[in-house]
């Protein structure tokens, strides 16, 4: 309601150097380290009464898009599993990316080309995420070959990545991550050995959100940029 009142009152074309409010997202800790440059350039042209608040998606859910306590989400997911159903909310892909698996450079399988059999045989880490349904990769393994051995669940990527280096569990993730991290740094990282169908970073919006002006322009500043070539 406040978005479409916002929208009939705005007069002219959004002038983000005089926009004095705040808009908002949130998002995993591992997915910023891919958006860091990009929400950087955006508040750079924001003027000086104006606030970018980023938050955790552990903190701010679908259920703060529907409420309206925050304007955008932004998550990994698998393309043929929408992050969510809702009719009331939108999604969108800005990035395409594709999946890895991590190791540690001592690994018994870092000089060995990854199969599913000696991917079935170790150990894995996997990363905790209550709103989203078991992944469709994971589906696929399990019918096709079997389930994981899960020898850790942990809150998000980077810690993921550092059990890594400390054990011989693997992690699975975004290729786009591992190759900007800072904590996969030194790890191995291998194609994994099935299809797997396609992964990418999507945004999602309550419907209503775009009548805002301010969030439309920030939706089209997310949605234009060239996020792949900032990382």
């Amino acid at each position: 309601m406040l978005s479409n009142i916002n929208g009939i009152f705005e007069q002219g074309e959004f002038a983000p150097t005089r926009f004095a409010g705040s808009l908002s997202l949130a998002m995993r800790e591992s997915t910023f380290e891919l958006f860091a440059s990009t929400l950087c350039a955006i508040s750079a042209k924001l003027g000086e009464h104006a606030r970018l608040n980023i938050g955790t998606k552990a903190e701010f859910s679908f259920e703060a898009l529907l409420s309206g306590k925050l304007d955008f989400l932004v998550l990994p997911h698998d393309v043929s599993q929408p992050p969510t159903l809702s009719k009331s909310l939108e999604w969108q892909t800005i990035l395409a990316d594709e999946m890895v698996c991590l190791m540690r450079a001592g690994h018994p399988l870092s000089d060995t080309r990854l199969n599913i059999e000696n991917y079935l045989a170790c150990r894995h880490i996997s990363v905790i995420d209550k709103d989203l349904a078991e992944p469709y990769f994971e589906q696929t393994l399990t019918q096709r070959y079997g389930a994981r051995q899960i020898a850790m669940m942990v809150a998000d990527f980077g810690a993921a990545a550092l059990t890594c280096h400390h054990s011989d569990y693997l992690f699975t993730c975004s290729k786009r991550w591992a190759e900007t991290a800072l904590q996969a740094q030194g790890l191995v990282s291998k194609p994994l050995p099935f299809d797997y169908g396609q992964v990418a970073y999507s945004l999602v919006w309550n419907t209503v959100s775009l009548n805002n002006p301010a969030c439309r322009w920030l939706y089209e500043q997310l949605t234009s940029a060239e996020i792949g070539n900032q990382v």
